[in-house]
């Protein structure tokens, strides 16, 4: 893939070439094209005079950063254990179902990926869902599939 050097050199310089905000340059970059392409930590990279590995190490350990392309709307299903206890598996599953791929893979059409998570804070709005900064709380599987069609619809987009 080729990226647009003028848009990471603007992120680099946003953050006066700091190599301690790598991180922060990482997820800008990832908000530009909805993944991290490796030429993008390449060139971040050379331009901090940071080796790569150091780089892709960082890139692989957060698991917010995904060096595959990710759906335009992410869907974050929490699981952890008061959403556990109320039925996040099966909203999970539902999802899952309903959009024909499996937690951590993205739809052929690009627009969702499904992700979970293991407390999104909100535990008295269990099981909650969140699809990008939209938050659902109390989910049933039967609202599953009128949240996929407001994202769809063009609700939310």
């Amino acid at each position: 893939m080729e990226v647009d050097t003028a848009k990471i050199d603007s992120i680099i310089e946003k953050y006066n070439r700091d190599r301690s905000y790598m991180l922060a340059m990482f997820q800008d970059v990832q908000r530009l094209y909805r993944y991290l392409p490796k030429e993008a930590i390449s060139y971040i990279c050379k331009q901090l005079d940071i080796p790569f590995s150091k780089g892709y190490e960082m890139a692989t350990f957060y698991k917010a950063l995904s060096l595959k392309p990710r759906g335009r709307h992410t869907i974050h299903v929490c699981l952890g254990t008061a959403c556990h206890l109320r039925g996040g598996p099966n909203i999970l599953e539902t999802f899952e179902r309903e959009l024909h791929i499996k937690t951590g893979e993205t739809t052929e059409d690009g627009r969702f990926s499904i992700e979970t998570v293991n407390c999104l804070g909100a535990c008295a709005l269990a099981p909650l869902v969140r699809v990008d900064e939209h938050d659902f709380g109390k989910t049933t599987q039967a609202v599953v599939k009128k949240i996929i069609n407001e994202f769809t619809d063009g609700v939310k987009s």
